[in-house]
């Protein structure tokens, strides 16, 4: 084919799709549903006097939609660049995350009330988001091949914050979810509760894995 008979392909939009050669993947732009549900729950406890960061900062549901966040606006700034494995192991950290925290809410949180004062905010970061990440990782799976040791790696982060979470609640005797709370059903089943989680950890992360690498 001649150079002039050569159309060069260039993205287009489907409907809230962006499609980049063959790659479909999500709007980076719904990231920012995230981070306004986040900013508006914080001013919502600043206007009432009652916002502490120590204490906002430490539940899961924030801290894995802001690593959702870090994500997909690495992605951006990334453009259409080859994505690093050190991004995709981000991306997938998000997906179990996020997914984690869908499941959580609906099993454990049914009826709790976990300090989001606003309706649509719960419904973002408990919902949607988590939705839009893993639809994301789906259609834009990774590029490059993740291993066993990269899909145990994303254990680390939630290990650590319960860890921190429980010395944290025997110091101060705050706890972000009653599951954690040892006076709420003693530390026995806050053992249980914790070893069932870790495995639904281990689960999604396996299925993340398996998922990423067939979809790539």
């Amino acid at each position: 084919m001649s150079r002039r008979g050569r159309r060069r392909s260039s993205p287009t939009t489907i409907g809230r799709w962006s499609v980049v050669g063959s790659s479909p993947r999500f709007v980076l732009g719904r990231s920012g549903w995230s981070w306004r549900a986040i900013v508006a729950q914080a001013v919502v406890l600043a206007d009432a006097g009652a916002f502490d960061p120590t204490r906002f900062f430490a539940f899961f549901t924030i801290l894995s939609n802001l690593i959702g966040v870090a994500a997909f606006a690495w992605v951006l700034a990334r453009g259409d660049r080859t994505r690093s494995r050190g991004l995709e192991i981000l991306r997938g950290a998000a997906v179990v995350y996020l997914t984690v925290t869908f499941f959580v809410v609906i099993v454990l949180l049914s009826g709790v009330d976990v300090q989001l004062q606003l309706g649509w905010v719960d419904v973002v970061l408990h919902k949607i988001f988590p939705i839009v990440v893993v639809v994301d990782w789906i259609l834009d799976p990774p590029m490059t091949r993740l291993t066993i040791r990269d899909g145990l790696l994303w254990l680390a982060f939630p290990l650590a914050w319960t860890g921190a979470t429980l010395v944290r609640g025997a110091v101060d005797g705050w706890y972000p979810y009653p599951f954690l709370d040892p006076a709420i059903g003693g530390y026995g089943q806050v053992a249980i509760t914790t070893v069932a989680v870790t495995a639904g950890f281990l689960i999604v992360s396996a299925i993340t894995l398996v998922l990423g690498n067939r979809r790539s």
